[in-house]
């Protein structure tokens, strides 16, 4: 029985990637930085998840929160790198301070927990790895420069190592998500009502017009994509950047 890792586990596409992880078999560790929805989570799979909390930007705490999920239930073979943040401004307005911060949790958080499990897939000789990135990584986006340039380099991240342990029975994709039903989105909504004076609804409406389907994306979907790339069925499939936006982004 495999055992994964799912960062940023507790809430929204994380948590829906760990329960679908779950529901194929795997035992799963969600490691985040909020314990009360950990705890919440874990307690509804008692049997195959387990919590941890680190925050995915230190070292220390990543190699501590490893070390211990490896001796609850053996060797990370699978790693899902799905802790993130998003922060919108115009580029003028954006300091040093938020740049920083959006290359710390989506980028160094990705390649620190990488580097923490990664050892032990070689041991191994199988492992997945798939960073969940974004469409802001594929394509450009106004007012989210900071973040649009952490998530271009999870994709160069991605396939990178890819060529790296191509030989080594790991795979590392990436699954990039559209506007997806999450905290990120509604706060992201609030935003815009504040900002703007427009209702929910219209601020929603505006979000989902960008999908040529004209809807957001399920949780749910996205860890279906993940899902499927951890499992022996995509083995051939390496480098790789999914997108999940109803054809929003074509590669």
């Amino acid at each position: 029985m495999r055992h994964a890792l799912v960062t940023g586990g507790g809430t929204g596409i994380g948590a829906a990637i760990a329960q679908a992880l779950a529901a194929q078999g795997l035992r799963v560790t969600v490691l985040g930085r909020r314990p009360e929805a950990l705890k919440a989570l874990v307690s509804q799979h008692a049997d195959a998840m387990h919590a941890e909390c680190a925050d995915v930007t230190d070292p220390a705490q990543v190699a501590m929160a490893v070390q211990r999920a490896q001796a609850h239930f053996g060797p990370i073979e699978v790693l899902v790198n799905n802790a993130g943040q998003a922060a919108s401004a115009p580029f003028l307005k954006t300091d040093l301070a938020q740049w920083q911060q959006m290359l710390a949790v989506n980028l160094t958080g990705t390649f620190v927990c990488t580097q923490a499990v990664l050892p032990q897939m070689l041991q191994s000789g199988w492992g997945r790895v798939v960073n969940v990135a974004s469409t802001a990584g594929l394509v450009g986006y106004a007012y989210v420069a900071a973040y649009s340039a952490a998530k271009h380099g999870v994709i160069g991240l991605t396939k990178s190592l890819a060529l790296e342990v191509a030989k080594k029975g790991i795979t590392v994709n990436a699954v990039c998500p559209g506007y997806t039903e999450t905290d990120i989105l509604r706060e992201s909504i609030a935003n815009v009502v504040a900002k703007t004076g427009r209702s929910e609804a219209e601020a929603r409406a505006e979000f989902a017009k960008g999908n040529p389907q004209g809807r957001i994306v399920q949780a749910e979907e996205v860890a279906d994509a993940v899902r499927w790339l951890c499992s022996e069925a995509a083995s051939s499939i390496t480098g790789q950047s999914i997108a999940v936006s109803g054809g929003e982004v074509m590669n």
